[in-house]
C-alpha cells in the first residue's frame, strides 16, 4: 500500500498547494513525516525512508526543499549522461551537459535528507548546501536543532534562517564529519523549528559496498 498511499496523500498536498512543484510536494510530505525507529529495523532510513507519512501536517510543512528542471539536468550530468540520453528523458534538444560537473552535485541536489557514503568508518566527511523556502508564516525564524549518535559532529551554519516575507528562499550548510561507531550505517536528523513547524530532514552515512 506505499505508493498508492504516498500517492494519495501526495494529491491531498497538491490540492492545497496547486501551484507546488512535485520536488515541493514531496519535500512536505518527508518533511512531516512521524520518525520511526530503527531498533527493528537494521537499516533504518534506508529501508523506510524518512518515517511514516502524516497526513494531517504534510499540507502545513513550514518550509520546503524544492528543485527545477535544470537542477535535475545539472544531476544527470553529474552522473555522466550524455546530451542524447538526456534528450531522451527531457525531450528538449536544447538540453546539454556541455559544462564539467563533478559528483559533489549529488550531495549538493536539494533533497530534503542526506545521505553520505563513505569507504572508512574512521574517516567521515561530507558537506551538503541546501536552500529551503518558506511556505509557513510570513514573519518566522526557524532555528536548527541537530540528534545525532556519539561521535558524529553534524554542523549547521547558518544555525538561524529568519524570514521576513512568504516564498523567501534561505540557503544553509550541512558538516558532516566522523568518526563513527563500527557499523554498516548510522542515522541523525536536522530539524528547523520555529516553534510552530518542525522540518525534519533524515541524515543517514553508510558504509559504501
Amino acid at each position: 500500500m506505499a505508493c498508492p498511499h504516498a500517492s494519495s496523500v501526495a494529491a491531498y498536498v497538491k490540492s492545497f498547494h496547486p501551484k507546488w512543484s512535485p520536488a515541493a510536494v514531496q519535500s512536505a510530505l518527508i518533511t512531516t513525516a512521524t520518525p520511526m525507529s530503527d531498533k527493528t529495523t537494521p537499516h533504518a532510513e534506508i529501508a523506510y525512508g524518512a518515517g511514516l507519512i502524516n497526513p494531517s501536517r504534510a499540507p502545513y510543512p513550514g518550509l520546503v526543499y524544492d528543485l527545477d528542471v535544470q537542477d535535475y539536468v545539472d544531476f544527470l550530468c553529474s552522473q555522466g549522461y550524455s546530451d542524447k540520453l538526456l534528450e531522451q528523458i527531457t525531450r528538449d534538444k536544447t538540453t546539454s551537459c556541455s559544462s564539467k560537473f563533478d559528483n559533489e552535485i549529488v550531495n549538493d541536489l536539494n533533497y530534503p535528507s542526506f545521505a553520505l557514503p563513505i569507504k572508512d568508518p574512521k574517516f567521515v566527511n561530507g558537506v551538503f548546501h541546501r536552500t529551503v523556502t518558506n511556505v509557513g508564516s510570513s514573519n518566522s525564524i526557524y532555528r536548527a536543532k541537530v540528534v545525532a549518535p556519539s561521535g558524529l559532529k553534524i554542523n549547521v551554519d547558518p544555525s538561524v534562517l529568519s524570514f521576513t516575507s512568504l516564498e523567501q528562499k534561505k540557503s544553509f550548510v550541512v558538516t558532516v564529519k566522523g568518526p563513527i561507531e563500527k557499523t554498516s550505517m548510522v542515522s541523525a536528523s536536522l530539524v528547523w523549528d520555529d516553534g510552530a513547524f518542525q522540518v525534519r530532514s533524515p541524515i543517514v552515512v553508510y558504509i559504501q559496498l
